[in-house]
């Protein structure tokens, strides 16, 4: 699939089936957020794979899903992620443009995933210190966010809408999201 349309195609994903994620296929799209770019090439990002199921359990007890339609947008048994990608920053390479690796990193990962067929949710409403004693992360370390992976078990649809922000669910499960309209957003050579 061409990069153009992964990235036209993408979207977030929330309810998964549960085959496993092979463990090359996860090293590799580690590898693909280390190769974001980095502002001054700090490279201040580093990543806890998880994939334990009971490890992927405590995981999921400490995110917050889908506010705007919880609690159906929380996956139900029989429908989690599979794995998790849980983005740390290194305090002591972090740089004030920090943000800007973070999404970069992380798109890296999701478009990545998209192309092998994986669903992806990033989540970064999590219980922090939670999540630091889970999995034993050093406190010179930040904990961003978390990306849930898993192969995706609905479909997910674009809306062009200026209306709202609000996504929503209908009757099969099918996530339903509103994006500003090309025309309300893009601006040639002045405002």
């Amino acid at each position: 699939m061409e990069i153009r349309e992964i990235i036209k195609q993408r979207r977030t994903i929330r309810r998964f089936k549960q085959d496993p994620i092979p463990e090359e296929v996860l090293r590799d799209l580690v590898d693909c957020a280390r190769l974001a770019p980095s502002a001054s090439n700090m490279q201040p990002l580093e990543y806890v794979v998880v994939t334990e199921k009971e490890v992927c359990e405590k995981v999921f007890e400490n995110l917050s899903w889908a506010g705007y339609i919880a609690p159906k947008g929380t996956p139900k048994e029989g429908e989690k992620p599979t794995a998790y990608i849980v983005i740390l920053v290194n305090k002591s390479r972090a740089t004030r443009w920090i943000g800007h690796d973070i999404g970069a990193a992380f798109e890296n990962i999701l478009l990545a995933a998209w192309g092998l067929g994986i669903g992806s949710c990033v989540i970064a409403s999590v219980k922090r210190e939670n999540i630091r004693e889970l999995l034993n992360v050093p406190e010179e370390y930040d904990i961003d966010s978390v990306i849930a992976l898993g192969y995706k078990a609905h479909e997910s649809f674009v809306e062009d809408n200026d209306e709202t922000v609000k996504y929503y669910v209908d009757e099969e499960g099918n996530y339903h999201v509103p994006k500003r309209p090309l025309e309300k957003i893009i601006h040639f050579n002045s405002f």
